[in-house]
C-alpha cells in the first residue's frame, strides 16, 4: 500500500509540473490528497491506531473544500477566457 501512494504521489506531482491545463493541475492535487489518505489508512492499519483515520476525515474535508472553491475558480476563469494553458491567465496578478 505504501508503494502504491507514493506512486500515486509521484504521478500527481508529474501531473502538476509537466501539464499546464488547470483542470488536469486539479485532478493531480486531487490524486496527491488521495495518496496521503492512502498512506495514513495503511499506516493506522499497520499499526491499529485509529488517528490515521481521523487524519483521513481532516483531509477528506480539505480535499472536498478545494473541489469547490477550485472548481468555481476554474469555472470563471475558463468563461472569462476560454484558454486552457496556465500562463496565459494573469488575472489574479495584483
Amino acid at each position: 500500500m505504501v508503494f502504491s501512494s507514493m506512486a500515486l504521489f509521484a504521478i500527481g506531482t508529474i501531473g502538476i509540473v509537466i501539464k499546464r491545463n488547470p483542470l488536469i493541475a486539479f485532478l493531480s492535487i486531487e490524486m496527491m490528497l488521495n495518496a496521503a489518505n492512502l498512506l495514513f489508512v495503511s499506516f493506522a492499519r499497520r499499526w491499529g491506531d485509529d488517528m490515521g483515520l481521523v487524519w483521513v476525515f481532516f483531509v477528506l474535508v480539505v480535499a472536498a473544500a478545494e473541489a469547490a472553491v477550485g472548481l468555481a475558480l476554474i469555472i470563471n476563469l475558463l468563461r472569462s477566457k476560454p484558454i486552457v494553458d496556465v500562463d496565459e491567465y494573469n488575472q489574479l496578478r495584483g
